[in-house]
């Protein structure tokens, strides 16, 4: 039976700037990694790695379409994550999952993947934003 899932394994020629962003965009942390043959990092969210980069030479060429169409973190603190994403600069879209009231802050990290950060629908607005 499953139970959660584990971690999300994103291949990068660009293992800096994808770590960079992970920590200071997201706040995850570096940290322990097993000795593999290969470079890369796991990053960590609540005590867990749960985004694993592996360093690549290059973008692989997807062949056919992509199947991996987004991922997505849970957090709190949207108005401060929203003012972050702002001072850095980062494109975010904020929308509100229909029925569940879900805010979703929609952005891409530095290789062009989707992913999307939830806040409760009890978060308060970011100011000027209405949904």
């Amino acid at each position: 039976m499953l139970l959660a899932l584990d971690h999300v394994n994103l291949r990068t020629p660009n293992l800096q700037a994808m770590t960079r962003f992970y920590c200071d965009v997201l706040g995850m942390t570096t940290g322990p990694r097993p000795a593999f043959s290969f470079n890369g990092a796991w990053l960590y969210c609540g005590g867990r790695p749960v985004v694993h980069l592996v360093e690549i030479a290059e973008t692989p060429r997807p062949v056919g379409e992509l199947r991996l169409e987004h991922f997505a973190f849970s957090a709190a603190g949207l108005v401060e994550f929203v003012a972050r994403l702002q001072a850095l600069g980062v494109e975010h879209r904020i929308r509100l999952l229909p029925t569940y009231g879900t805010r979703q802050v929609s952005l891409r990290d530095p290789d062009g993947n989707r992913l999307h950060v939830d806040f409760s629908h009890e978060e308060p607005l970011p100011a000027g934003l209405s949904l």
